[in-house]
């Protein structure tokens, strides 16, 4: 499947979000683990989410995860920790996706975890147990899943858990998103030390929880306005975008999205019912950002500069090249035949000096079974009209109504097949 995209004449929408999958996750874990009946209210209903659900209800011995990496790493500590045997799967790039550390770390607690293909890989057997160790000592550089899960499994050890991260430490707003949410159920768990992390034994508590709005989704929104031109006369409305559901002092990392597209003369005004999106007259003509602590905005940022002709260099994004896709490779190939040069350093930078090439004729943008990448190349259209989106459905795996919220936006989509 491929869509055409056509940009709106105006823009001017209120758009409802889809509720934070990263909050959802944890949140769903949490509840897991506190053994109650009280359902965390406003789930997100994305892919990632919603394996996450139907692994979590009756506990199947067979679960496959598809492509959701997130449910993968949770899931593989949730497993270790609760009685019985089952096996946990997942997409063919998802047996690609490395998960070795987080083993290696569940076994250092005395978890029983077998590789049933490939070493260091998914799919795996897990026998939980109640797991005797309760320190573990981590590259901080890791993905901050892999902390995450051995976090919120942290309370039910018996001893509690001690977390000792060595070297730099990237992603610590999803770490300290973690924590957060696990006072909120309850749970004593806090830095003792820049690079030290206890976590108390006992338990966490069934407790009324509201999923906020997704910081992450808000991105594209940004995007969009970023790009916006118009010729048009001054009895067109000035662009805005209303977005209800977000905070403004969210434990969500990607929240440090709207201070840095402040600098690309988009204002965040925050209201009584989420933010208020308008543009402003001054824009930076270079971006320099380091992304270690917001790495799912790497495609968003990188799309808008190219496309505003903003040169940039973004450091900090170690773990692009493991993510759904090789998100470095993939930008760099499909910016190409928008006829932009990238490129990339130590495999943990992404650089652009203002360097063009020839742009493909009606260009179509290949998504790698990649949501974000759908989601960041899709604003184009408000600078090439005759972009397209390969594989659009791809979306699903974190913002479902994508495309349905465009349309509301005024955007014209026309389905095709992919060529």
């Amino acid at each position: 499947m491929q869509y055409l995209l056509t940009r709106p004449d105006s823009l001017n929408a209120t758009i409802q979000l889809p509720a934070s999958k990263s909050i959802s996750n944890r949140a769903l874990i949490l509840h897991a683990l506190s053994g109650g009946t009280t359902l965390p209210a406003n789930l997100s209903d994305c892919d990632d989410t919603r394996v996450m659900v139907r692994a979590l209800d009756g506990h199947p011995q067979h679960i496959d995860i598809m492509a959701a990496g997130t449910a993968m790493r949770f899931l593989t500590a949730y497993l270790s920790v609760t009685p019985g045997t089952r096996v946990i799967t997942g997409t063919e790039r998802m047996q690609q996706r490395p998960i070795r550390i987080l083993v290696d770390a569940l076994r250092t607690l005395g978890a029983q975890i077998d590789y049933i293909g490939n070493e260091g890989f998914p799919p795996l057997r897990i026998t939980g147990s109640r797991l005797q160790g309760h320190e573990i000592e981590l590259a901080g550089n890791v993905s901050s899943q892999y902390i995450s899960a051995l976090l919120m499994i942290g309370p039910v050890l018996p001893r509690g858990l001690e977390l000792h991260l060595t070297g730099d430490i990237i992603s610590r707003p999803y770490i300290n998103l973690t924590l957060q949410l696990m006072h909120s159920f309850g749970a004593n768990a806090q830095w003792t030390a820049p690079d030290r992390i206890k976590v108390e034994p006992g338990s966490y508590q069934d407790v009324p929880f509201t999923v906020e709005s997704d910081w992450s989704a808000a991105s594209y929104w940004y995007e969009m306005l970023a790009l916006w031109s118009s010729d048009a006369d001054d009895s067109v409305a000035a662009p805005c975008i209303e977005l209800p559901g977000l905070l403004p002092h969210s434990h969500q990392g990607d929240s440090r999205g709207a201070e840095v597209f402040a600098r690309l003369g988009i204002h965040t005004e925050y209201t009584a019912q989420g933010v208020r999106l308008t543009r402003t007259s001054t824009c930076a003509d270079r971006l320099d950002e380091d992304m270690t602590d917001i790495p799912d905005l790497a495609q968003t940022f990188v799309v808008t500069c190219c496309l505003k002709g903003i040169t940039f260099r973004f450091t900090g994004l170690q773990t692009l090249k493991i993510k759904e896709t090789d998100r470095i490779c993939a930008l760099i190939t499909e910016l190409r035949k928008l006829g932009y040069v990238v490129r990339s350093e130590q495999d943990s930078i992404l650089t652009w000096d203002g360097e063009r090439c020839p742009a493909s004729d009606a260009p179509a943008i290949d998504t790698y079974e990649d949501h974000r990448m759908a989601m960041a190349f899709a604003p184009a259209c408000l600078v090439r009209p005759d972009i397209r989106i390969n594989n659009p459905q791809v979306v699903s795996k974190s913002y479902p109504n994508y495309w349905k919220d465009l349309q509301v936006a005024g955007f014209r989509i026309t389905e095709g097949t992919e060529s």
